[in-house]
């Protein structure tokens, strides 16, 4: 099972669950963690591979995918029963929750979805490319501090890319290529994400400066009825780490009304 932190209200019977990005850990939420706990049952999970969910890889399984991970946080919510949650995800924990929505619809009470990731624009494609070429010959690290850095290049963003960069120096390499894999090879689910509204709740917090992201994230909340936007001024990718009040601010109004 995932390595995972619960933090208890002593009434609520609410929970949101917290799920980070590629390369992160559930470090990411720090500044999330005690303006959540006032209100609600707070749940952070590290993904397979990530921070301290050091699971092996099952032998049987066919193929890696976000289904697969999907499947991961859900066994978490099995096993503390949790019926059904708030998620809030990062970058590509966006995608996770995404999926979660489309199979588990009666799990989730509503979605926050920080920097999120719901279209690779043709840098975004190139990048992504490059980095399937490349994987297996320059070290994983160098690869991921180029990324961090081409998606979060201004100097606010500087901590952002500290904090990732610090917490992909402890995610394996071979789990490494493998989200390098999924993230080459998702277009046509993110498609299926944009064309499909999933019906549930869901607050879009995205920075202003997230120059690859946010344009896509514009339109989709213009199409879906039941998709709200807010930009956040002075922040990049990781609007949760760069503006956490505005963050925290936001995202609990939200909440406190689904």
């Amino acid at each position: 099972m995932l390595h995972y932190t619960t933090y208890e209200h002593p009434t609520s019977t609410e929970w949101v669950t917290f799920v980070h990005g590629a390369g992160g850990s559930s470090s990411i939420w720090f500044k999330q963690v005690r303006a959540f706990q006032q209100q609600y049952n707070v749940l952070l999970v590290d993904l397979r591979g990530h921070g301290r969910s050091k699971l092996p890889m099952p032998k049987d399984i066919k193929r890696y995918n976000f289904d697969f991970i999907t499947e991961d946080v859900l066994q978490v919510l099995d096993h503390l029963q949790i019926e059904k949650t708030h998620l809030v995800g990062i970058s590509l924990g966006t995608i996770i929750i995404r999926e979660m929505a489309e199979h588990y619809p009666d799990r989730v009470q509503s979605m926050i979805m920080g920097g999120a990731v719901m279209q690779l624009n043709l840098r975004g494609k190139i990048l992504m490319r490059l980095g399937v070429w490349f994987k297996n010959v320059i070290p994983y690290l160098i690869l991921y501090k180029f990324f961090a850095f081409v998606i979060m290049p201004k100097r606010n963003h500087k901590e952002s890319r500290s904090l990732f960069v610090r917490e992909a120096k402890k995610l394996y390499q071979k789990e490494f290529i493998r989200w390098f894999k999924l993230a080459a090879d998702i277009n046509q689910r993110l498609k299926w994400f944009r064309l499909q509204d999933a019906d549930i709740p869901t607050l879009y917090l995205m920075g202003e400066e997230d120059h690859m992201f946010l344009p896509s994230v514009r339109l989709l909340a213009q199409q879906h009825k039941s998709a709200q936007l807010v930009v956040v001024s002075n922040s990049g990718h990781v609007v949760n780490v760069e503006q956490p009040e505005v963050f925290n601010r936001t995202a609990l109004d939200f909440l406190q009304q689904h």
